[in-house]
């Protein structure tokens, strides 16, 4: 893809959007034997912070400078709006991840 000039494919869309409902549904179930115990203080939203984070870094890889044009910025928002729904599916939330 990349001799091609080509963006990310459909294989690499659906792996993110999987991966971003996987880490949100251990977010929200993961740790539920921890939470409930009285001394030990966790934030499991910190999992759907990091998958941001990570998934801005993949996209960032995919904008390239090439003869002063930018090249894959739309590629790196596809990526980003993928891990977003993944993420609200993930959470349960399937409306807003389908129709949203």
């Amino acid at each position: 893809r990349q001799i091609r000039g080509k963006g990310a494919g459909l294989r690499t869309h659906v792996l993110i959007g999987m991966g971003s409902a996987l880490f949100m549904i251990v977010s929200k179930y993961g740790f539920a034997d921890v939470l409930s115990l009285d001394h030990v203080g966790l934030d499991p939203s910190r999992i759907a912070a990091q998958v941001v984070t990570g998934v801005g870094f993949i996209g960032a890889g995919n904008i390239l400078v090439r003869n002063q044009n930018i090249v894959g910025l739309t590629t790196a928002a596809d990526i980003w709006v993928t891990a977003a729904i993944g993420m609200v599916i993930g959470r349960g939330m399937y409306e807003l991840g389908i129709y949203g």
